[in-house]
């Protein structure tokens, strides 16, 4: 297991920190672990991801369902935020995202563009900010520029930056997928050497190994390889997504494997809200006990 960094480690300013403690100590289970609820498909993916269930498409609904869960934030874009969150403010903790794009074009060079600022998620009230940084993709230098204001930004105002850090691009997808052990690692130290206080990431898997560097062509199980992740990001909370829908029994392990490892937390979106509401609540139900075996300092 890695050592997991805890707030007094990791050299933030007083906003970030206090922004920080809110989320990890005040919400959920209030131990230094952190499930959040991210509701940013809509754009990203299209209507498409609520016909499982159609309540899901009110953002409302998956507001009072983060409150509900016991869910340490909710992270949505700035629209939603707008029209939705204020009756939720202060009782969940908001992470605004602050670009996305839609999937409806094929992108050659993925960029994902900014859409608000960190000047608005104060305004909004929120905890955190959340950015999508595509990394190895070939609009690299444009998007580490956009990236580059919004962490200026975050560190002036004192606040928490999560970095959603995803492999992608064409040299990617010749290197093991957007998910193999390679691509994953690389990305959270990517997000880490970039300033990231947290990185998103999905769960690496070692077994993807065509066109990867040789340091990744072995025999590596997949607890190793989410080992390595957490030891990547250094200093930087670690939180690893859900991904697409799958078997609970399936999800539920990568989430021990994960905590296990050192990750402060999990990201659960689409595994969550695309159940009937009960369903919903009894899943993040297990995964909040699994979270309660791993409290940190």
């Amino acid at each position: 297991m890695s050592t997991r960094p805890v707030l007094d480690q990791i050299g933030l300013s007083t906003g970030k920190k206090a922004r920080l403690h809110r989320i990890l100590y005040r919400h959920g289970l209030g131990n230094g672990t952190a499930i959040f609820l991210p509701y940013d498909q809509g754009l990203e993916h299209g209507p498409r991801d609520f016909f499982a269930n159609p309540a899901a498409s009110d953002p409302g609904y998956v507001a009072k369902l983060a409150l509900e869960g016991g869910f340490n934030g909710i992270a949505i874009q700035i629209g939603l935020a707008e029209k939705f969150y204020w009756e939720y403010a202060g009782e969940v903790p908001l992470v605004l995202k602050l670009n996305g794009k839609t999937d409806i074009a094929a992108a050659i060079d993925p960029l994902s563009p900014v859409n608000a600022t960190v000047a608005d998620a104060v305004r909004l009230g929120a905890d955190a900010v959340g950015y999508t940084l595509y990394v190895g993709s070939p609009a690299q230098e444009h998007d580490f520029r956009q990236y580059l204001q919004v962490r200026q930004d975050a560190e002036r105002l004192g606040m928490p930056l999560i970095v959603w850090a995803y492999p992608r691009g064409s040299a990617i997808d010749a290197k093991g997928g957007k998910d193999s052990f390679y691509a994953v690692d690389y990305a959270a130290r990517t997000a880490s050497e970039l300033g990231a206080d947290m990185v998103k990431v999905n769960f690496p898997h070692p077994e993807k190994q065509s066109g990867v560097p040789d340091a990744y062509q072995g025999e590596f199980s997949s607890q190793q390889a989410i080992d390595a992740v957490v030891r990547s990001a250094n200093r930087s909370l670690l939180l690893v997504s859900g991904g697409e829908r799958a078997g609970d029994e399936g999800m539920l392990d990568k989430a021990r494997q994960s905590m296990e490892a050192g990750a402060t937390g999990l990201i659960f979106g689409r595994n969550v809200w695309q159940r009937e509401h009960d369903e919903s609540l009894r899943f993040a139900a297990r995964l909040k006990e699994i979270l309660a075996k791993y409290p940190s300092g």
